[in-house]
């Protein structure tokens, strides 16, 4: 039964929920204790859960992922789990330090009924290009569908939180180059890649989240190095991100036949109160 409604809560986030919204992890304790267990959800919404916005939290099931991983140091090993666990990660911590967990989603795909919902949600990944390319494509104006991926990760300060943030070589991924536990900066560099170089001039949204669960949402673009400088506060949770909207490649394989893919890149991390 818990598998049957695990998996049945999944198809549900798979086809009502996925259509641009974004997908990220978030921990329970941005700071969980060195002796203490890392708790982290899985949630597929909108503006980082804010309101009364619809929000799911994904079970951990293995067929919806490629890889979910927990790693300290730059030494990364499998998210263990049972089919079906809510919360998804639950996992001693590996030692004092930052932990990153990251997540890869199997692709899968969205169908969009009309031209207004696809133009709406490319505009607002900054695509504005995308109508004028499906038109000059001679693309159907109703019933065709987009292939996505997500590529999540998340900054957990275990204990003094020490450490940084690297690249994992994912398809599309954001690194920070500062460490929001131990930096003390007003200001966080993440660095936007795809398929392993700088993604320059790029779109990168930032959510930043109070303990009220109140959102403010922020639009920054990257530099010739692919960097975006995202301005940060003490005591506020926050979640950057970061798409890809490109024709497939025609050896895609996928489920039925697509017009069009998405990369998602995700970063959450939290900045500690000094």
């Amino acid at each position: 039964m818990r598998y049957l409604s695990a998996l049945a809560f999944a198809l549900f986030v798979s086809g009502s929920l996925a259509q641009a919204h974004e997908l990220w992890i978030e921990p329970v304790d941005y700071q969980p204790p060195a002796e203490g267990r890392v708790v982290a959800g899985l949630v597929n919404g909108q503006n980082f859960g804010a309101g009364a916005t619809s929000i799911a939290r994904i079970a951990y099931l293995p067929r919806w992922f490629v890889r979910f991983d927990l790693g300290l140091g730059g030494a990364f090993v499998p998210v263990e789990g049972r089919i079906g666990d809510l919360p998804a990660l639950s996992m001693p911590v590996i030692g004092e330090g930052l932990h990153v967990a990251v997540y890869q989603s199997a692709g899968d795909v969205v169908t969009y009924d009309t031209m207004e919902k696809f133009v709406t949600f490319a505009e607002h990944k900054d695509f504005p290009q995308a109508l004028a390319e499906h038109q000059a494509r001679g693309l159907p104006e109703t019933r065709f569908s987009e292939y996505y991926t997500r590529f999540s990760k998340s900054l957990i300060g275990v204990g003094a939180g020490a450490g940084a943030d690297e690249n994992l070589g994912l398809e599309t991924e954001l690194v920070a180059l500062d460490n929001p536990y131990t930096s003390g900066l007003s200001e966080i560099r993440v660095q936007l890649f795809y398929q392993g170089a700088p993604r320059v001039d790029a779109q990168v949204e930032l959510f930043e989240k109070s303990d009220t669960a109140e959102v403010v949402v922020s639009l920054h673009r990257t530099d010739a190095q692919g960097i975006a400088v995202l301005p940060v506060r003490p005591g506020f949770a926050y979640m950057a991100d970061a798409v890809v909207l490109r024709v497939p490649d025609p050896a895609l394989k996928t489920p039925s036949p697509v017009v069009w893919e998405s990369l998602w890149a995700n970063l959450t991390f939290a900045v500690p109160v000094r």
